[in-house]
């Protein structure tokens, strides 16, 4: 196993602008893929009666290889000089948004890629909002397809200057970003400067790549791990996720919440094994994507957002707390009542507003206590109560779970992001329960279309 630094790599961007074609390109060049992989993926799909193309490198569904889109996670790796990396191609179809969030939250770099001939569109903007939201540090931009535009320098700098404005407006500071043109299709400034593009001088993508800063580790705070998902290997239950913050040792004693919340009783254990790239190791640190296998712990005691924390200091499941959140897209007033879907820490259930506390506009720094609602662009204080005991620990404590992403109903579009400011103690009263039965009758009206989204979604 390779002893350089780690880095996990996020894909993102519009449907078809070229994030799975720009990997495969990456990975060819680098000689990640071989030709035994290219042959065995081409005798597949022929059997399939379907058209080969590189990018099936990449799509394991036979759904994805139909349409032609990512619809699940990828998950690669390659060397660079000075890191190994772990990329993820992540879906652009806004159908797969939970998809992509769930990437998104195992990323430390996101790769924003826009297609030269179509610019900006409304994926490019919500996937790098929600990069931001939940806390990716380092940005690379990617102008793809600049052979659709003939290579023009003056056409490259003004869609450069579109994504210069967009991640102003979203809150990304861009001095230290580089803006790349490439071709994923035709090789063009990935590995190598581009003789189409005499005008450009500045690196090549896998210079950009090498060039990056080593993540820093928080591993002076508490241990916490999400869980993406559980495995079988030779007869044993793995959990497997990324360690956010903390370090984990073999032998240190677990818990996970909320699974020992929602069976009642201490679901956890001693750490017997840690696999990482499928090799033993004695101990994993913040970054780490990891496998372990806990004493006691079985595959049905597991659910996909659990999280995982030593014994002494676990995390903690709560049900309600107080919020700052952006609106980011939503046409209607959002008033106490409003139920919507929360993405936190890999888990997804239903949310209610609860209660709102104060709202700000960001462009004038007007302040309102008390409101009654809160619209599109504004900044608010806000109560949330979730359907299920969740893991969100306070900003103030361990930021790289206090963050969160609020969709609307049907699951399709994000309506804003924030962070958890504070826990609050579960309570009985007479409104609480009036908002269980607000969440109840959302679930029944809403649980056809999330379970139509889920099954649709093999990952899941």
């Amino acid at each position: 196993m390779s002893q350089k630094p780690e880095i996990t790599l996020g894909f993102i961007g519009h449907l078809n602008h070229g994030k799975s074609s720009t990997i495969i390109r990456l990975l060819l060049e680098t000689g990640k893929i071989s030709n035994d992989e290219v042959e065995e993926i081409r005798n597949r799909v022929e059997k399939e009666e379907l058209d080969f193309s590189p990018l099936f490198m990449l799509d394991s569904l036979r759904e994805e290889r139909e349409r032609r889109i990512t619809i699940d996670l990828s998950h690669k790796e390659f060397e660079s000089d000075n890191y190994q990396f772990k990329i993820i191609d992540m879906p652009g179809h806004r159908d797969f948004i939970k998809n992509t969030i769930t990437g998104l939250a195992q990323t430390e770099v996101g790769v924003i890629t826009v297609a030269a001939d179509e610019g900006i569109q409304p994926q490019t903007i919500e996937h790098t909002y929600l990069s931001k939201t939940l806390d990716v540090k380092q940005f690379v931009v990617l102008i793809n397809k600049i052979d659709l535009i003939a290579y023009e320098e003056d056409e490259f700098e003004r869609i450069k200057e579109e994504v210069e404005t967009m991640l102003n407006q979203v809150g990304i500071e861009q001095r230290n970003i580089d803006i790349l043109p490439i071709s994923a299709l035709q090789g063009d400034n990935i590995t190598e400067s581009s003789e189409n593009m005499e005008w450009y001088e500045g690196p090549t993508l896998l210079d950009t790549l090498n060039s990056l800063n080593k993540p820093i580790k928080p591993v002076e705070r508490d241990a916490r791990m999400p869980i993406r998902k559980t495995e079988i290997r030779d007869g044993e239950t793995f959990i497997l996720g990324r360690i956010e913050t903390g370090e984990i040792t073999r032998g240190d004693k677990i818990v996970l919440e909320p699974a020992s919340t929602r069976q009642n009783q201490n679901i956890g254990g001693e750490v017997k094994k840690i696999e990482q790239h499928r090799q033993e190791v004695e101990e994993a640190e913040p970054g780490d994507h990891i496998a372990l296998k806990v004493k006691g712990i079985r595959e049905e005691d597991v659910e996909k957002g659990d999280v995982a924390g030593h014994e002494d200091r676990p995390p903690k499941a709560d049900n309600k707390f107080e919020a700052q959140i952006i609106v980011l897209n939503h046409p209607d007033k959002l008033k106490p009542g409003y139920t919507a879907i929360i993405h936190v820490n890999n888990l997804q259930t239903l949310c209610t507003f609860t209660e709102i506390k104060e709202t700000k506009n960001p462009e004038t720094g007007k302040r309102s206590e008390k409101p009654e609602y809160v619209e599109q662009g504004q900044e608010a204080i806000v109560e949330i109560k979730t359907k299920q005991d969740i893991v969100i620990e306070e900003n103030d404590d361990i930021p790289q779970l206090s963050r969160f992403a609020i969709r609307d109903g049907d699951g399709i579009q994000t309506i804003g992001a924030g962070k958890c400011l504070k826990t609050l103690k579960h309570s009985t009263t007479e409104e609480e329960n009036n908002v269980n039965r607000a969440l109840e009758r959302s679930e029944r009206r809403d649980n056809g279309i999330l379970n139509k989204i889920c099954e649709r979604i093999p990952f899941f």
